[in-house]
């Protein structure tokens, strides 16, 4: 089974949200019907300015030179994600095989957060970026840039 998120466009057709959204559509043979249950979504352009902060964090932040059972250990957009929204306090508490702890973070997907929460998710987010990573900028700095980065999409 295949999540999609598909917006309205102002002629009524449906289209398709990410690039992944897009290339499971064009996978579709003409004609080929799809049928789904459907829910009305977040905002889809929130979600991509969250994730534009994201990126812009990302690309500042400089982890130090390590490896890792002799291997370099490599910058990770994902667990970079995944540690932000941790640290802004959005995470449930799972064991592992070994028995230890650790913090799992909430999904943000659209299916499993509302508007509401989400908003807390990004300034919390924003604020841990501010802090931890992007220390020069104020709040207005960052979403100023992310406005501009989400402007050009």
């Amino acid at each position: 089974m295949t999540e999609l998120a598909l917006m309205k466009s102002a002629n009524g057709v449906l289209l398709p949200v990410t690039d992944d959204d897009a290339a499971y559509l064009r996978k579709l043979r003409a004609g080929q019907v799809i049928r789904g249950e459907f829910r009305q979504a977040r905002n889809p352009r929130f979600h991509r300015k969250f994730f534009a902060m994201l990126q812009i964090g990302f690309d500042a932040w400089e982890p130090p030179e390590q490896e890792f059972r002799g291997l370099p250990v490599q910058k990770n957009f994902e667990r970079f994600r995944k540690d932000c929204i941790v640290a802004a306090g959005f995470y449930e508490p799972v064991a592992n095989l070994k028995g230890e702890v650790r913090a799992e973070a909430n999904s943000i997907s659209f299916a499993n957060m509302g508007d509401a929460e989400f908003e807390r998710v990004y300034s919390a987010v924003a604020d841990v970026i501010l802090q931890r990573v992007l220390k020069n900028y104020t709040r207005a700095d960052l979403d100023r840039v992310v406005e501009q980065i989400v402007g050009m999409v």
